[in-house]
């Protein structure tokens, strides 16, 4: 659970409000993500509103190191991504803390609502299209390869299949498409080479819809040079698990242009392998919900898949 305003050392939420200015005088916390770490909507005495997310320097460097990779990124993000923007960081009581712009509105629940849905894939479009050819600033906060990340830390069904992991819980008709899963995977990282940055985290949870309807993009830590039909790939599968004609709204979305014939096959094998064998692997020291929105991003991914080919 992440810890509350309340929960917080004395002298860190002195050190906050200091440098907000004025009084904290409430505070909601973030409903979305899967981290230990503080975040929040602060409001003040006079009438500000400011994101900020805290972490302590000592036990949760990991989150530290996070935080202040959102802070390098988004500033250098062009000014048409929709987006918050980092206003300050700050060390204080043995934290870590950065403030971003407060984005009014709210996270979309499941099911999605069409018209919510149709927001988060239009300001995508825009994202993904400005960021076709990333600025020189955002370069310049290094951005890994989508392409070895997905050979290094994606490739569950290789692992599996040499006998390096073993096989969690899965749908039955795993079994008889084992090799075609395998070889989905395997051709993916070469599918994924480009010089364009893409979100690669793009889901449910780090959207926001502001009060006009217009969606508004969050945690852009894990940003790399990545095709953007990704994103719109692992977005989808919350639609899917909609009821939603995911396949339609994948075919219809700009980014998907650049998607090989089975491209979107190749990052669900590799997405739903990835997720299910994570899940297996059991809790880590993040948020007690991990385990449980992996396994559930898995099966979805995998029934998407399957549905696809013709394979339940």
């Amino acid at each position: 659970m992440r810890p509350s305003w309340a929960d917080l050392p004395t002298h860190l939420r002195t050190a906050i409000s200091a440098r907000l200015g004025s009084q904290v005088t409430w505070a909601t916390s973030a409903g979305g993500g899967f981290t230990r770490g503080f975040a929040a909507v602060l409001d003040t005495a006079d009438g500000q509103r400011a994101f900020v997310k805290a972490a302590s320097l000592s036990s949760q460097r990991h989150l530290t190191d996070w935080y202040a990779r959102e802070v390098a990124v988004t500033a250098a993000l062009p000014a048409a991504v929709p987006a918050a923007r980092p206003r300050w960081t700050l060390t204080a009581a043995g934290h870590y803390v950065i403030c971003l712009d407060a984005i009014e509105g709210h996270m979309p629940s499941l099911p999605w609502r069409p018209a919510e849905l149709g927001a988060a894939l239009d300001a995508w479009t825009v994202a993904a299209e400005t960021l076709r050819e990333p600025p020189a600033e955002l370069v310049a906060v290094g951005l890994p390869a989508l392409s070895d990340l997905v050979r290094s830390d994606l490739s569950w069904w290789r692992e599996i299949a040499a006998g390096r992991e073993a096989m969690p819980p899965m749908p039955p008709w795993v079994e008889k498409q084992f090799d075609d899963l395998v070889t989905l995977e395997a051709a993916l990282p070469s599918y994924l080479h480009t010089g364009a940055a893409t979100h690669c985290d793009l889901r449910l949870d780090n959207v926001i819809i502001d009060p006009t309807g217009a969606a508004q993009l969050c945690d852009w830590t894990w940003i790399c040079f990545g095709p953007a039909w990704w994103d719109t790939a692992s977005l989808l599968i919350s639609a899917y698990a909609s009821g939603l004609d995911a396949d339609a709204l994948f075919t219809a979305h700009p980014t998907a242009r650049d998607a090989p014939p089975d491209g979107l096959d190749a990052a669900l094998a590799a997405l739903g392998g990835y997720m299910l064998t994570r899940a297996e692997a059991g809790p880590t020291g993040a948020s007690p919900h991990l385990v449980s929105h992996q396994r559930w991003t898995g099966e979805v991914a995998l029934a998407w898949l399957a549905a696809r080919r013709g394979w339940a």
